[in-house]
């Protein structure tokens, strides 16, 4: 019981993190430098640089990085509980990337990933949905192995290093879904089927986790238990959180996006705009704001008589006018 209430204050003691407060600000000043600096360059006069959209994306963004990297989740996270851990990965690659991606408006990411630029080339590479889907889920089974955890937890540059990996590869399988260039974005349905196979991928480490027996990692395997949660709990609380708590916000979203399909195929049955085959999610237009022309349907539709009537109308054309005439 002591060295449990001595755990409960280590835990509520604020630590300050100065780490995660110094890529927070840097992410601020570098959105500001955007903004300020580059847009008025390469945004036309009178054109927004950024939408109220995107500024909200990237709050969000910056506040849900900061409660995955600080105190307290941080602390509890690498000293505690694996099950907080593995929170604390979901935020770190579910939620930060797709949000960082809705905030970056399309013409900065054409300056930063351009189709003739070395970067540009690898990045459309790698975001390949293949090769994107591949690549995070051998980065997140990676990251599960013992020898990985335990080091990371011991060893704070390679603690670093792990996060910033699934950082990186989250971005690029996120590509494909809420990327902030149309063409490097899937269809729709590829859309959902994409994050399908990303819902069912994970099954395997997180059975792994749930139906283990006795720790498998020594870092998480102490006398100190938190909240009295026995390291037995905790990993199968971690592979719960893993499939049920992520595969449920992948198909929220998989959700989100079959109901904007369903949207655009009863769009043409009725007047008013309708939405890019390939947006990504949060977006209900193009990346530049514009919406495509409406159709003609039902009632506007084109008929036999409507176009005999234009060419009866219009006269003959100007050659034959000539001819009729004599000229020429």
């Amino acid at each position: 019981m002591t060295a449990l209430l001595a755990a409960d204050v280590d835990v509520w003691e604020f630590e300050l993190h100065p780490e995660v407060w110094l890529i927070v600000a840097a992410a601020i000043g570098i959105g500001w430098y955007v903004v300020k600096v580059i847009a008025p360059h390469a945004v036309p006069a009178g054109t927004p640089a950024v939408t109220t959209a995107q500024k909200r994306y990237f709050v969000a963004a910056l506040a849900a990085l900061y409660i995955a990297s600080a105190w307290p989740v941080h602390d509890i996270a690498e000293e505690y509980l694996y099950s907080v851990h593995m929170i604390q990965h979901l935020l770190i690659t579910f939620v930060v990337p797709p949000l960082f991606l809705l905030a970056t408006p399309t013409w900065l990411a054409r300056l930063v990933v351009s189709e003739d630029g070395e970067s540009g080339v690898w990045v459309r590479r790698l975001a390949h949905p293949v090769v994107a889907g591949v690549l995070f889920n051998a980065v997140i089974a990676l990251t599960h192995l013992p020898w990985v955890v335990n080091t990371s937890v011991e060893n704070g540059p390679f603690h670093y290093f792990v996060h910033l990996a699934a950082f990186a590869v989250a971005m690029l399988m996120w590509i494909p879904v809420a990327g902030p260039l149309p063409e490097l974005r899937l269809s729709l349905p590829g859309q959902m089927i994409f994050l399908f196979t990303m819902s069912i991928i994970p099954t395997v480490p997180a059975g792994f986790l749930t139906f283990a027996e006795g720790a498998l990692y020594d870092s998480y395997d102490h006398d100190v238990r938190l909240w009295g949660v026995s390291i037995q709990t905790d990993q199968q609380t971690a592979g719960l959180i893993m499939k049920v708590v992520g595969g449920l916000f992948l198909w929220t979203i998989i959700a989100i996006l079959f109901f904007r399909w369903a949207k655009q195929h009863e769009a043409p049955r009725r007047p008013g705009r309708t939405v890019a085959s390939g947006a990504a999610v949060g977006e209900s237009a193009d990346s530049t704001g514009s919406s495509p022309p409406p159709e003609r349907t039902g009632s506007d539709a084109l008929t036999f008589d409507e176009v005999e009537r234009a060419f009866r109308e219009s006269g003959p054309a100007p050659v034959e006018q000539g001819r009729a005439t004599g000229d020429g």
